[in-house]
């Protein structure tokens, strides 16, 4: 069973907002209180958080899957529902979060440090929120949402100061046993690590973090060996120390060829943009400040080797020292060398003016309505979908089992101007309005629906506005009356044209009845009572 686990996908997702409550108070003498339905509460977030008492991701991959919990419905009495516990999962130091797609959403550095990774949803509002002078007993609420819900990738970057690198067996984690108090696995034959491995070190006043990097080989960048899997641990670090076999008794290696090979490799290797420094660069690997330990001078062969190569390395502009993880011989000077660069490389950071964001202000624009209408086309017939915070929002919230509910969602979206902006745009009646992407609400456009709470006089739940839903006409019904409307309407109008070319609205009216024929009475035209 994997002990170490440096890489998790995790799902992550709120509580769910609890409902709000529809309730009217009544007591002895008071049947009618007036409404008095609480608040749903508000479901719980789900924060990432970092802790020194965490070292390692495993918890998450094994159980991925994280919800924090729900609100509370809303009660009678204005009694409001509790809210969802936040849900806190701790997280090493140094964990970076990422999207799917892998964009950079936080770098967790310092205890303390957190991300909220899912909000949790809003609860919804009961009846006595909702009443007004208008709407004085609301006989519905709204419902409590959903909480956020995401796919984010953890990755472990160890936070180092100075970093070991080199082939497998070549004595990182030996100097890591031997310069701390680390205790990390080591064996008397040929293997290599399968995890980095961390020590403090103090030199002086100085105190300090190395890191090693499990065995990096020849095409490691190709997913040859594990080196490049957790390079990633070394790119928080100040500087690279190359720790170099002079006692291998391989005969196709020797330290040359090896510090050749390890250079590609770190060449070869894209630092994450995740992290960077106050000024925003990032440093690729083999750009930093580099060391060169010959280790394993305490062999016969490993001093006269480390005597051969030592002046070809020196006129490379490498510093080197030769050191003995078994003999300790040389690690009190490659230790002051590594507080050198630390300190060198931490007194830039405190020297360095703080980078500091500035605040900007964007207000709303004043044509700005807050919703946002897209045309479409399905099955050759016209659709127009509504998107915006407030309207999908509104959507969520709405009980369509409620007609009263369905009204005030009518009335939002006629108070925001959707039913305005549809007609600018050319919707007529029937034509299919979805509010959402694809999983959004769809209806069917009623444009000549009354707005207006204070028009209400039915009773709590039911909505007169809805009153002939039973048998409402179909899409084509509707078309085929609008049609015939504006046939009589034109037929009206070439009549009264036709009238008006005859001369007819310009006649008296005593000459209009004097030219109209006499009822038949018995009597002749010029026949006198």
């Amino acid at each position: 069973m994997a002990s170490f686990v440096d890489r998790v996908v995790l799902h992550v997702s709120g509580g769910t907002g609890g409902h709000g409550c529809v309730s009217v108070h009544r007591e002895k003498f008071k049947p009618l209180g007036g409404p008095d339905g609480g608040n749903g509460g508000n479901g719980g977030d789900v924060i990432l958080r970092v802790d020194h008492q965490t070292t390692t991701l495993l918890d998450y991959h094994h159980a991925p899957h994280r919800h924090a919990t729900n609100g509370g419905p809303g009660m009678g009495d204005w009694r409001g529902g509790k809210n969802g516990e936040t849900l806190v999962l701790p997280v090493p130091d140094g964990t970076v979060v990422k999207s799917k797609d892998g964009t950079v959403l936080a770098d967790l550095v310092g205890e303390g440090a957190e991300y909220v990774a899912a909000a949790g949803g809003l609860g919804g509002l009961g009846n006595a929120a909702l009443s007004s002078q208008k709407r004085r007993a609301p006989g519905f609420a709204l419902l409590g949402i959903e909480g956020e819900s995401s796919d984010i990738v953890l990755e472990l970057k160890s936070i180092a100061d100075i970093a070991l690198v080199g082939f497998p067996s070549a004595g990182k984690s030996s100097l890591i046993a031997a310069m701390s108090a680390a205790r990390p696995k080591i064996a008397d034959y040929p293997f290599t690590t399968l995890v980095p491995n961390l020590g403090v070190v103090q030199a002086g006043d100085v105190r300090f973090t190395i890191a090693d990097v499990p065995g990096l080989i020849e095409g490691a960048s190709e997913g040859r060996g594990l080196g490049h899997n957790f390079l990633r641990h070394v790119e928080r670090c100040a500087a690279l120390v190359h720790v170099l076999d002079c006692g291998t008794l391989e005969s196709d290696r020797d330290p040359l060829s090896d510090l050749a090979i390890i250079e590609a490799e770190l060449e070869k290797y894209a630092v994450d943009m995740s992290y960077a420094g106050r000024d925003g660069e990032v440093i690729p690997l083999n750009h930093r400040p580099r060391l060169v330990a010959l280790n394993k001078v305490d062999l016969p062969d490993g001093k006269d080797m480390a005597d051969f190569v030592r002046p070809e390395l020196e006129s490379r502009g490498y510093r080197v020292f030769e050191v003995s993880a078994t003999s300790h011989e040389g690690l009190r000077q490659l230790g002051f060398a590594m507080a050198e660069i630390v300190k060198a490389a931490r007194d830039a950071v405190e020297a360095a003016p703080p980078k500091v964001t500035p605040t900007v202000l964007r207000p709303r624009a004043v044509n700005e309505t807050g919703f946002r209408i897209r045309r479409e086309e399905k099955a050759h017939e016209p659709l127009f979908r509504v998107l915006g915070e407030k309207p999908v929002r509104w959507v969520k919230q709405t009980d369509f089992t409620n007609e009263e509910a369905i009204g005030y969602l009518a009335d939002r979206l006629a108070k925001l101007g959707v039913e305005t902006e549809l007609f600018k745009m050319g919707a007529k009646p029937g034509d299919t309005v979805v509010i959402g992407e694809d999983d959004g609400v769809v209806f069917d456009w009623e444009p000549t629906m009354m707005a207006g709470a204070e028009l209400l006089a039915s009773p709590r739940g039911t909505d007169v506005r809805f009153a002939d839903t039973g048998d409402r006409p179909t899409r084509s019904q509707k078309r085929e009356e609008q049609q015939e409307r504006r046939e009589a309407k034109a037929a009206a109008r070439a009549e009264l044209e036709a009238e008006r070319k005859a001369g007819i609205w310009t006649e008296s009216v005593s000459s209009r009845r004097a030219a109209q024929p006499v009822k038949e009475s018995g009597l002749d035209a010029d026949d006198e009572f």
